[in-house]
């Protein structure tokens, strides 16, 4: 299991930012799989609840039936156009599978409950003219790759 603690200890700089880009807006895309394997994206929120990432669902939505069939889900943070010329704060992705867990806090909404376990999490921005991809891994930490 990795949870979002172990990005925030291996890469905290990186953490930090990456989380910026989610906190931007509150609406994040969650992509899961369909019965035939073809992709669906829906709105969704999530928290960054004491080192975990956390989500609900409604009962009978969709997406639940996806990730009770199937946990891999890839969750893109909020699009907010970024100021002309520029790609503002960038945008980030998490991937990994859900699993469901009991009411994240007392006062929650009843609902479905899940934790993501973290297998992929990055961060595209720009610096300069330079196109710059962040992505970490677990066991592999983080790496970065920059294009012009």
């Amino acid at each position: 299991m990795t949870s979002w603690a172990d990005i925030e200890a291996d890469a905290p700089a990186f953490a930090a930012r990456l989380r910026t880009v989610f906190d931007a807006g509150t609406n994040k895309t969650l992509a899961t799989l369909r019965l035939d394997g073809s992709p669906r994206i829906s709105g969704t929120e999530l928290e960054f609840d004491d080192g975990r990432i956390t989500l609900g669902m409604m009962p009978d939505s969709r997406k639940l039936v996806d990730v009770q069939r199937d946990g891999r889900v890839a969750i893109h943070s909020p699009t907010i156009e970024p100021p002309k010329g520029t790609l503002g704060l960038g945008d980030a992705k998490i991937g990994g599978v859900l699993f469901a867990i009991d009411l994240p806090r007392p006062d929650a909404v009843p609902g479905f409950y899940f934790e993501l376990d973290i297998n992929e999490a990055v961060l595209t921005s720009a610096d300069g003219e330079q196109l710059v991809v962040e992505f970490w891994h677990p066991g592999r930490g983080l790496q970065r790759i920059e294009r012009k």
